[in-house]
């Protein structure tokens, strides 16, 4: 079911996406997400090609039964953990405060 908006709900929403605030918020999602998207694919697609296409590496053994392959493979995870660990991190610092600054004037305007 879709709720439809109040038309001073409409015009606050387009009157806040329309500030300098919220063009700082979406920079400091962009400036994060964009970069650790690359870098995570980059990391990935390694990972991919090196399976593909250099078998002797990844089956070199480093300890016992464990080879190149296992240890990347496992670090696609650290990785990803770490990844969401730093964003985390970075959105209570740098947006978080932002957003619920957006959204205490955006409940503001409508409740007025």
């Amino acid at each position: 079911m879709v709720e439809k908006v109040s038309p001073e709900a409409q015009a606050a929403y387009e009157r806040i996406h329309a500030s300098d605030d919220f063009a700082r918020l979406k920079k400091a999602y962009l400036g994060f997400v964009a970069p650790m998207t690359v870098a995570f694919l980059v990391w990935y697609l390694l990972y991919v090609l090196c399976s593909s296409y250099a078998g002797g590496f990844m089956d070199q053994q480093l300890i016992g039964n464990i080879n190149v392959a296992l240890v990347f493979g496992l670090l696609q995870f650290v990785t990803t953990f770490g990844i969401a660990y730093w964003y985390a991190k970075y959105s209570a610092a740098k947006m978080d405060p932002i957003a619920d600054a957006l959204d205490e004037e955006f409940e503001r305007e409508v409740q007025s």
